[in-house]
């Protein structure tokens, strides 16, 4: 009889008791308390740095509408018009290959002709979508 108990492991010392599973548990629940706040700070700061990236791109897109017209889009155009013809003779577009995006938070960016810190201005309210904000909720725009 013991020779059959070792091979289906019904031996007595065989397998994990309750008292090392819970310790391996909480040493497991530790280890994602002390990383996981890490991991969330850096895709809050890889929204923000997307959100540059698809500024610059959107502010290379009217460089080239106004190269193309003559003129950056008027505030009621807005950036539609970078992939839209807004009944323009010279327009030459689609001038986004992937249609116009929304910031990383899901809203839309604000363009702003004239602009307050340039001749233009395109800005993200960031994650609470509203003006102003720290951190997460800070602001990005094409004039930093």
């Amino acid at each position: 009889m013991k020779r059959f108990a070792r091979l289906t492991g019904l031996a007595g010392d065989a397998g994990f008791t309750l008292i090392e599973l819970l310790i391996v548990m909480v040493i497991l629940g530790l280890l994602a308390s002390l990383v996981g706040p890490k991991m969330f700070g850096k895709l809050g700061m890889a929204k923000q740095k997307t959100a540059k990236t698809q500024i610059e791109m959107l502010m290379a897109g009217l460089d080239s509408y106004r190269l193309d017209v003559g003129k950056y889009p008027s505030s009621q155009e807005g950036l539609d018009a970078l992939v839209t013809n807004p009944g323009n003779d010279k327009w030459k577009g689609p001038y986004l290959a992937k249609g116009l995006p929304k910031d990383p938070w899901g809203n839309d960016y604000i363009y702003k002709n004239p602009g307050e810190h340039g001749e233009v201005d395109i800005e993200s309210y960031g994650a609470d979508g509203q003006a102003g904000g720290e951190g997460e909720d800070a602001d990005i725009g094409s004039w930093q």
